[in-house]
């Protein structure tokens, strides 16, 4: 009787060592299954093109992966995580505990025996030191059941290596930040084409955990369009509640254009160039005149007529002009979101 192959499921984040780790496992003859979890705040944008999503990386990679909303469950974590946050609103510790938690309930569906990620101990400061990364198992019920290819040696063996489902001997013991093995890993497996380390967690960026922060502090219904909103363009709160988003770019744009609700006022230069803008929440007259005359402000100055321009603003598929004198900087500086 040919025996069954073995499978595991891997948290795949698209990087190099999630990448790596998939390989590595699936060097042994063992068929690897990677779901690449999203939320707003990490890889959302992949929920229309997934399709594209998954035949690139089976082309690039090699790697069969399946892409998972987690949203709602994750904007609930966010609201009270058990371990805290790091220095900004960044849960990494209870992010990495959801996130295997979801992959564990998984397992039966993928016929896994048992679960991989690209984590490498001391790699990063919070969630990858020793003790914690022993705290992520235990909470996330997964002591017996998670390999770290990537660092394996440096730790206990787990349970697969134990049953033989493994080789230990062919698994790695890479430490710290130094990202040179990772480099010469990829280069034996004929890997060149990927991405940078990334910059950081949204959570973790400065001016976005911030915005993040203060809508959680300020809103019992998270909305996930909101959360969206509030990490593009220049933000302002307006003095009688609206809250305005203008584009800093085509892309901003775009995006904007993409995020409006019913409600919104849609707000763009009529003639001259300039951004486009969302003004949300707004019962107030004086609020989408204060929005106009801020997309008049950041349209191309060279084009405005007397320091003023013609906005469109456009709500329930109703449109009026309005005559915009471009405010000045000192205004409105209050308003704005850091």
């Amino acid at each position: 009787m040919k025996k069954r192959q073995t499978t595991a499921l891997a948290l795949y984040s698209g990087g190099l060592d999630s990448t790596l780790a998939c390989r590595v496992v699936a060097a042994q003859g063992i068929k690897v299954v990677a779901v690449k979890f999203v939320t707003p705040f990490f890889g959302y944008d992949l929920l229309s093109r997934k399709e594209e999503y998954i035949r690139t990386t089976k082309e690039k990679f090699g790697i069969d992966v399946l892409v998972e909303d987690v949203t709602v469950p994750y904007l609930e974590l966010l609201k009270k995580p058990p371990h805290g946050f790091g220095r900004y609103f960044n849960p990494c510790i209870d992010c990495k505990i959801f996130l295997l938690s979801e992959a564990k309930k998984m397992m039966p569906e993928a016929g896994a025996s048992f679960l991989v990620t690209g984590e490498v101990i001391g790699q990063r400061p919070m969630s990858q030191r020793r003790d914690t990364l022993r705290v992520i198992e235990r909470d996330s019920g997964c002591e017996s059941i998670l390999l770290r290819p990537l660092c394996a040696k440096s730790l206990e063996p787990t349970q697969a290596e134990l049953d033989g489902l493994i080789d230990r001997e062919q698994l790695l013991g890479f430490s710290g930040r130094n990202r040179t093995p990772q480099i010469k890993l990829a280069a034996q497996f004929g890997i060149t084409d990927y991405p940078s380390p990334a910059g950081g967690c949204i959570l973790a960026d400065p001016i976005l955990s911030r915005r993040i922060e203060t809508y959680y502090r300020h809103h019992k219904k998270i909305v996930p369009e909101d959360l969206l909103l509030l990490m593009i363009g220049r933000q302002f709160n307006l003095p009688a509640g609206g809250w305005l988003v203008v584009g800093r770019n085509q892309q901003d744009n775009d995006k904007i254009e993409g995020l409006r609700r019913p409600g919104d006022w849609l707000l763009q230069p009529s003639v001259i160039a300039g951004p486009t803008a969302i003004l949300r929440w707004s019962r107030n007259a004086a609020d989408l005149d204060i929005a106009a005359a801020l997309v008049a402000r950041y349209s191309r100055k060279s084009a405005l007529v007397q320091g003023s321009a013609i906005i469109t603003a456009e709500r329930y598929g109703v449109s009026r002009e309005i005559e915009a004198l471009a405010l000045e900087d000192s205004i409105f500086q209050p308003w704005m979101q850091n």
